[in-house]
């Protein structure tokens, strides 16, 4: 019997603050360059960097959380039948975060016993552990710290299930996962819609991710001996025969904890029928996950086994909590994105559950032998016939409504099916989608005015300017409102220009934002001037245009703590190191607890002679380093440069980095190197 219930779980965390309201452009270079070895297949090529370049708008960084964790109560779904009980954060990208196997009472997926953000996602907030859903852009998902609507629907013979969806606002796309797990089912099953509904093409791109404890004995296994991996000497990828991997130095990698630094790989599984993944231990079991074959690839990540690799182990959760990362995607790297056609659409299935194969086989030499063995074993409870068959079912159901909300998501997914019924343009959404137009709110209001009045309404600058908006139809909404004199407020000339620099017609951008000036200044254009002046090279003006900023930002008393963070840096790569220590001191608690500001404050102390006030700052912990970030370790090796140099009279040139890690290793709190 299946039973779906919702229920509240506590649990040690903190609660992500305020998101920054500054816009952060997307990267010129739209299409990465990556460099691949000649033993790479060309077929694989294909598509590789496409549409890989940076993109956050017209998302919001969720960058301000802390390390203190306080109880933490969320509400959970809970989906469970004779085999399997799965639960899910649905405050949190809806991750499933336990895959208990109930006849042993075993945990299948690393179920993180603390809610821990830290900045690995595109909006910044990323937290570990569970099976997370990415979709939009490359990186974890712009929603994986954000609600999503969640609704029960009815399983595919009758019994409880519930879908979570959303409108994905960078790519212009409608998604949906709907979980099944009918009784009797040894699997819990997840099947996944992406529609484009938008008048023209785009890109796709989406990774299943998974973490599983990590422990000496646990192998991960694939049905295939063809691997993509990263090539450090290239800074690319080149392509060899699994299980080992030129970078490992002899060792087998498919065992994480043979991983010198952190690395992950891809196993091409284009040519099986069921496309699976498994880390099983000593004995033979754990978690694998199958699906249909469009989910053609997967992947193994793991943090490597130097100091900086086991930090992140504990920053992102606690000690002796270690995890590696298997993942489900549709192109052969996650620096591919695919083509997607205008009204196109596309599904597949997953399948998660319980596997025990023979662990000597598992275990063996024989590569082949070994993930045969798993192969066979799997298909011993699912086929590929039989996979085909529950996707169609699913398929039957997918348009089926549900208006039995469990929670809400935002509002821009009413707002977009309003404006695709004013503007009748585009392709029909599926009544899978049920977006109240009770969601609906004060972000979403403005551009319903812009929609149904014309005119995009004025604020106080003194107001953060709110959520941003960039898609196309819009911005034609918006250029038409201002070819009218008195629609053109301060404000809607702030948003022209954010629409405008998105799609790099930067010489527009900056009209607008001048004329927004010329309205009305405000620190947010200033801001945005800086930025693009600085992005062209021209740190004089951009450094002219910040000091603006921040004079307007004293005489408001709007010291916003990113925007501290960005005239500070940009000072210290100028040289001005005075002018950013005074600053510095100038700056109000709120700012200055901000940690790249508290980085940044040791960083220019530094540089100023005061040296306690640089080992201070590098006591503290740092909720927000991102990922391989080196900025604390180089600046532990410069303070003991000049502490050694001012004790023994050396010239600072002459003490070497390596002396100085010898004698004074850097401390595990500051330390997140990715490699070494």
């Amino acid at each position: 019997m299946t039973e779906l219930r919702v229920e509240t779980f506590e649990l040690p965390g903190v609660r992500i603050e305020q998101e920054n309201p500054l816009p952060f452009f997307r990267d010129k270079q739209v299409n990465l360059q990556v460099p691949v070895r000649d033993s790479v297949d060309p077929e694989k090529r294909q598509y590789f960097g496409n549409a890989s370049g940076k993109r956050v708008l017209p998302y919001r960084m969720q960058d301000r959380y802390a390390r203190k964790l306080k109880p933490y109560a969320m509400q959970v779904v809970i989906l469970e039948n004779e085999f399997l009980k799965a639960t899910f954060w649905i405050e949190l990208g809806c991750r499933l975060m336990s895959l208990i196997y109930k006849p042993l009472q075993r945990e299948l997926l690393f179920n993180n016993p603390v809610f821990q953000p830290a900045n690995l996602a595109l909006r910044n907030a990323w937290f570990s552990g569970g099976v997370e859903w990415n979709v939009g852009q490359v990186g974890h998902t712009f929603f994986t710290c954000s609600p999503l609507f969640v609704a029960a629907i009815p399983g595919l013979e009758g019994e409880p299930a519930f879908r979570i969806y959303e409108y994905e606002r960078c790519k212009n796309l409608f998604w949906h996962t709907n979980f099944y797990l009918p009784p009797g089912s040894p699997f819990l099953i997840a099947f996944t819609r992406v529609i484009n509904a938008q008048p023209e093409d785009t890109t796709l791109y989406w990774w299943t991710n998974i973490a599983l404890p990590e422990t000496p004995d646990v192998r991960v296994l694939a049905p295939t001996a063809e691997a993509l991996y990263i090539d450090a000497e290239i800074h690319g990828f080149g392509q060899t025969q699994i299980p080992y991997l030129p970078t490992y130095h002899g060792k087998d990698a498919t065992y994480p904890q043979n991983a010198p630094h952190a690395n992950e790989f891809f196993f091409q599984c284009q040519a099986a029928d069921i496309p699976w993944e498994a880390a099983l231990d000593r004995n033979g079991e754990g978690l694998i996950e199958a699906s249909t074959p469009r989910l053609c690839v997967r992947k193994l990540f793991c943090w490597g086994m130097h100091q900086g690799g086991r930090h992140w182990q504990e920053f992102l959760s606690r000690p002796g909590h270690a995890y590696a990362e298997i993942q489900a995607g549709l192109a052969p790297t996650q620096l591919h994105s695919l083509p997607f056609e205008a009204g196109g659409s596309r599904c597949w299935t997953e399948v998660f559950g319980y596997i025990k194969a023979d662990p000597e086989k598992v275990h063996g030499a024989d590569w082949e032998a070994a993930w045969r063995e798993v192969d066979r074993t799997l298909k011993t409870r699912i086929t590929g016939d039989e996979l085909a068959e529950i996707e169609e079912k699913c398929l039957l159901q997918a348009d089926n409504p549900s208006n039995d909300l469990l929670q809400t998501g935002s509002g821009w997914g009413a707002l977009e099916l309003t404006r695709k019924s004013s503007q009748k343009n585009g392709y029909e959404i599926p009544a899978t989608f049920v977006f109240p137009s009770a969601t609906l709110g004060r972000e979403q209001k403005k551009w319903l005015s812009l929609l149904e009045e014309g005119r995009l309404p004025e604020q106080p600058p003194e107001q953060i300017p709110g959520d941003w908006m960039v898609q196309r139809q819009w911005r034609e909404l918006l250029g038409k409102s201002l070819e009218i004199e008195q629609n053109q407020n301060w404000y809607a000339l702030l948003h022209y220009g954010v629409m405008l620099a998105e799609v790099f017609n930067d010489p527009a951008a900056i009209t607008a934002w001048e004329e927004s000036i010329a309205k009305t200044p405000s620190i947010w254009a200033y801001r945005n001037l800086a930025v693009m002046a600085r992005s062209t090279g021209k740190t004089v003006e951009a450094l002219d245009l910040y000091q603006k900023a921040w004079e307007l930002a004293i005489s408001t008393q709007q010291h916003q703590a990113g925007f501290a963070q960005e005239y500070l840096s940009l000072l210290n790569e100028a040289g001005e190191f005075q002018k950013a220590w005074d600053v510095c001191q100038s700056l109000p608690p709120e700012a200055l607890d901000f940690d790249p500001v508290q980085i940044l404050r040791a960083s220019i102390a530094l540089q100023v002679g005061c040296l306690d006030e640089t080992e201070e700052t590098l006591r503290r912990e740092y909720a927000s380093v991102r990922e391989g970030e080196v900025i604390l370790t180089d600046l532990w090796v410069e303070l003991l440069r000049k502490r050694i140099s001012v004790e023994t009279g050396r010239s600072p040139d002459e003490i070497s980095r390596k002396e100085i890690e010898t004698a004074y290793p850097p401390p595990l709190t500051i330390d997140f190197r990715s490699a070494g």
